[in-house]
């Protein structure tokens, strides 16, 4: 599947999806002052009455979102990723923990937030929610797929977090594709049987790029958008396992507790392989450029491809 030319940010498809979902009354869109920069802003726009709007105030949003999850009423709440940390919490105790349906997105995750700076680039936020029981963890690649994902979450039975990122990237999926994604299940986007490169969000542009250059020196890589990080897709693994040489990881987050993770815990129980994670190191990141961060700290398509060659 090659990706389309145009696209837009994660964070619209978000918005776009709440509008979608306006037609269930029981669903409600909670804000924490950001909803202009989270795309809450249109859902709010056309249907204040079932808007609330909390201020900087994310603790109480959560937990806000719990008190109406738990009178059947299905909250989406949303803040930058950074932000949602302050209240890691009241997710855990007031929504995880009772078993409370509430819906977090955090936007502007990664490194690719860019001028932003280090304090706003939130690099933990997938390690943090995958360690709470019971919680979906999602970071969707393009817009559409942002879209898609968060309209399956009206009928999920359990609470979720999803990333979404601040700037466009290209699309990934069409009108017609979009609609194969499902949580929980990662999406193949390109087969070969040498290598495979799992990656998420912003990166999954970048590895059918590098699995393009692979493929004109004659290595055939399998590229998988693994979107949902948890319920992990283990039996895609398991088949990826028995067919490639290794696997490559790509990620916008830390290289500690992520995407490189979460595969490895998996395989290295279950289906040793060989491994490569790509993605930020024990580091902070930096105000400037999404690019030249990402440059920075070797999130490249070249890292992309010397990791698989070294799998051979």
């Amino acid at each position: 599947m090659s990706a389309p030319s145009s696209g837009g940010a994660s964070r619209d498809g978000y918005g776009t999806a709440l509008l979608n979902l306006a037609s269930d009354p029981r669903v409600v869109v909670i804000e924490a002052d950001l909803g202009k920069s989270t795309k809450s802003c249109l859902f709010r726009e056309k249907y204040p009455e079932r808007t609330i709007s909390l201020g900087i105030a994310e603790q109480n949003m959560v937990l806000v979102a719990a008190g109406l999850a738990s009178c059947g009423k299905v909250p989406f709440a949303s803040t930058f990723a950074i932000f949602t940390e302050r209240a890691f919490e009241q997710v855990r105790n007031g929504v995880a923990r009772p078993g409370l349906v509430a819906h977090i997105c955090g936007s502007h995750g990664g490194i690719h937030t860019g001028t932003d700076g280090s304090s706003a680039q939130s690099i933990e936020d997938l390690a943090l929610y995958r360690t709470i029981p019971g919680m979906t963890v999602m970071h969707p690649s393009d817009d559409l797929s942002a879209t898609e994902l968060t309209e399956q979450l009206l009928n999920h039975p359990s609470p979720s977090y999803t990333r979404t990122a601040r700037n466009k990237t290209p699309r990934i999926y069409d009108e017609n594709t979009v609609k194969s994604i499902e949580i929980g299940k990662g999406s193949v986007l390109k087969a070969g049987d040498d290598v495979a490169i799992i990656a998420i969000g912003v990166m999954v542009h970048k590895a059918l790029q590098a699995a393009e250059n692979l493929a004109s020196e004659g290595i055939q890589a399998t590229v998988v958008d693994m979107h949902t990080i948890k319920p992990l897709d283990t039996e895609l693994l398991d088949r990826l396992s028995q067919t490639v040489s290794g696997i490559v990881t790509v990620e916008d987050h830390s290289v500690i507790g992520g995407l490189g993770s979460a595969v490895s815990e998996y395989l290295s129980e279950h289906k040793p392989t060989k491994i490569r994670k790509i993605g930020v190191d024990d580091r902070f990141g930096e105000s400037g450029d999404s690019e030249e961060l990402l440059d920075l700290v070797g999130l490249t398509i070249e890292s992309i491809e010397t990791a698989s060659k070294s799998l051979l």
